[in-house]
């Protein structure tokens, strides 16, 4: 066998040019024990990110965007985009008298109510009322706008699947030919739509959950969508919940109260409208200063689905 460095690095000249890579050699290895640490833990607070819009909303209309948002990009060096691997997460305002357009994509979406009042979103056609606290949804491919009727700036956080959509190259978008639907019917309830009020009534009956990432927890939906699980989240003031690693990407959104999350090594200090990520495989482990209500945002149905599920207890 001539396994001279010449004959090695012309066999590697050969295949190379033909795009191809030996597997004995790869410049990085396809396989590890792990899941690698790419993407940052992270925090972004509300504190911060209001001015921005409302300075936003003084030189942005919805004439030059259809949505007047700011992305959460995760600080990992090169990202352009995601806030986790499947997952974006954006703020979003509207101001009053105005109308985003009407628009559908592959990606699902969701969004949660911050402040403001007399705003509205029409998904397919239903017309439902948005209100602080509430968690609305925005299933694949339906027609979906927003207005604001009231007197309110208004303000919510979206989340959506467009990265996982990016990775598997099934990005489809399409605005509404006649800018928004025409044939609308208000409602008040919608299977769409999961009213604080309700989040509240149903946290109050929950069972304590000792082993898992918070004291209360109940899901909306099951899943709310195909990709993403939501979960109202309660945690009890100065008790700290028990270190938890997953599999998943999780966003955690703060619907009430203050608290501090710790992941993997990192600490955040939180308070209303702050959003938080843990990406997957890294511990974390919640504790609040005052009675807390999260959003937890995770791509778990995702890897459900795959079989690449995993959660356990970490140290």
């Amino acid at each position: 066998m001539d396994g001279s460095a010449d004959a090695l690095s012309e066999l590697y000249a050969d295949f190379s040019g033909l795009h191809m890579e030996g597997g004995w050699h790869r410049v990085k290895p396809a396989l590890w024990p792990a899941p690698l640490e790419n993407f940052e833990p992270h925090h972004w607070r509300y504190a911060n990110v209001k001015p921005l819009l409302d300075r936003a909303g003084k030189l942005i209309g919805t004439d030059k965007a259809e949505r007047r948002n700011l992305t959460m990009t995760n600080p990992v060096a090169g990202n352009l985009y995601p806030t986790v691997r499947t997952i974006v997460a954006a703020y979003q305002m509207i101001k009053p008298g105005e109308v985003a357009r009407a628009h559908r994509h592959t990606p699902n979406a969701l969004r949660l109510i911050l402040e403001g009042h007399g705003t509205h979103t029409v998904v397919n056609g239903n017309r439902v009322e948005m209100r602080p606290g509430d968690v609305l949804l925005t299933p694949a491919w339906a027609w979906h706008s927003h207005d604001n009727v009231g007197e309110d700036d208004c303000y919510w956080m979206d989340f959506l699947d467009v990265p996982l959509v990016h990775l598997l190259e099934s990005m489809f978008y399409e605005p509404h030919p006649d800018g928004v639907e025409q044939d609308v019917v208000a409602v008040d309830h919608s299977p769409i739509a999961f009213r604080w009020e309700d989040s509240l009534k149903r946290l109050e009956d929950a069972p304590d959950t000792p082993e898992a990432d918070a004291h209360q927890s109940i899901e909306l939906g099951a899943p709310a969508l195909k990709t993403i699980s939501l979960h109202v989240q309660k945690l009890h003031a100065g008790r700290a919940t028990r270190p938890r690693r997953t599999t998943a990407n999780n966003i955690f959104a703060v619907m009430h109260g203050e608290g501090k999350t710790v992941v993997d090594g990192k600490t955040f200090q939180w308070r209303f409208g702050d959003t938080i990520c843990a990406p997957a495989w890294r511990p974390y482990q919640h504790a609040a200063s005052s009675d807390a209500i999260l959003l937890k945002v995770s791509d778990a149905p995702t890897m459900a689905a795959l079989g690449w599920l995993k959660q356990e207890a970490s140290a």
